[in-house]
């Protein structure tokens, strides 16, 4: 597809904002955690306008480009026109967390196997594995009200999810919010891995559970683990891989 070139029209902050979302699209098809075109990833534009970048709906993830990504408003008209739609679902989703949690820059939200087994599970994440710890660390739930198309989910979805940067919605997926792209996909990252260890654990035996004790420490252990640089200690490392597979993301 040719999709022209947005660099030269929009600011410097934006521009680098379009590349790493176009990247993380890109890893997250990579890690095989997209549903077709069906699931979602935003970013908050700094500025008094409230704009946000989100995926042109019908794009696989690995299509995506910088230049292809839609900005929208609140209301989510185009503020830049694209050829492409936006998902109404996606757009509910999103902006409900943008609206509510001013210290998030970045929404993730899949769909994976794993992801939705486990929202199915009335026990939710289970503290069995240390990657549940960090989730559950700040963990909230939202019950299932169908595809979310309607605006009078949103002030339930924003209540439900408080503070919390691991949002599992209920018989649909997983949902990270992050101060930057690099923290929700390392939240992410981490969030679907505790998924797929608790069904891989209870096809066995008896599960061992981590102490309460522990988990409540947890936030500080990640700290030291990533050099208190969160997801920006991994970040330059996935730039990495994916550049020696495919630099066209960030076009």
């Amino acid at each position: 597809m040719l999709i022209p070139s947005l660099k030269n029209q929009v600011s410097p902050e934006e521009w680098q904002l379009r590349v790493d979302l176009a990247a993380c699209y890109r890893l997250v098809a990579l890690y095989g955690w997209s549903d077709l075109v069906f699931t979602h990833i935003s970013v908050r534009i700094p500025g008094p306008d409230h704009h946000f970048l989100i995926n042109p709906y019908g794009l696989m993830f690995d299509e995506i480009t910088a230049s292809s990504l839609i900005k929208v408003d609140q209301q989510c008209n185009k503020v830049i026109e694209s050829a492409f739609p936006v998902n109404p679902a996606g757009f509910v989703i999103h902006s409900a967390v943008h609206a509510a949690r001013e210290d998030v820059q970045c929404v993730i939200h899949t769909h994976t196997r794993a992801g939705v087994a486990v929202s199915a599970q009335q026990c939710g994440i289970l503290p069995i594995s240390q990657q549940s710890t960090f989730v559950l660390a700040s963990l909230a739930y939202h019950d299932y009200e169908g595809v979310a198309f309607r605006d009078d989910e949103k002030p339930r979805l924003q209540a439900d999810m408080g503070k919390a940067n691991f949002l599992m919605l209920r018989n649909h997926g997983l949902l990270t919010a992050g101060k930057s792209i690099a923290d929700a996909f390392l939240s992410m990252y981490t969030f679907e891995s505790a998924c797929q260890i608790q069904l891989s654990a209870q096809a066995g035996g008896e599960l061992v559970q981590v102490h309460p004790e522990i988990v409540k420490g947890v936030a500080e252990a990640m700290r030291v683990q990533t050099g208190g640089l969160g997801g920006a200690f991994v970040w330059p490392s996935l730039i990495r891989k994916l550049n020696r597979i495919d630099e066209s993301y960030a076009s």
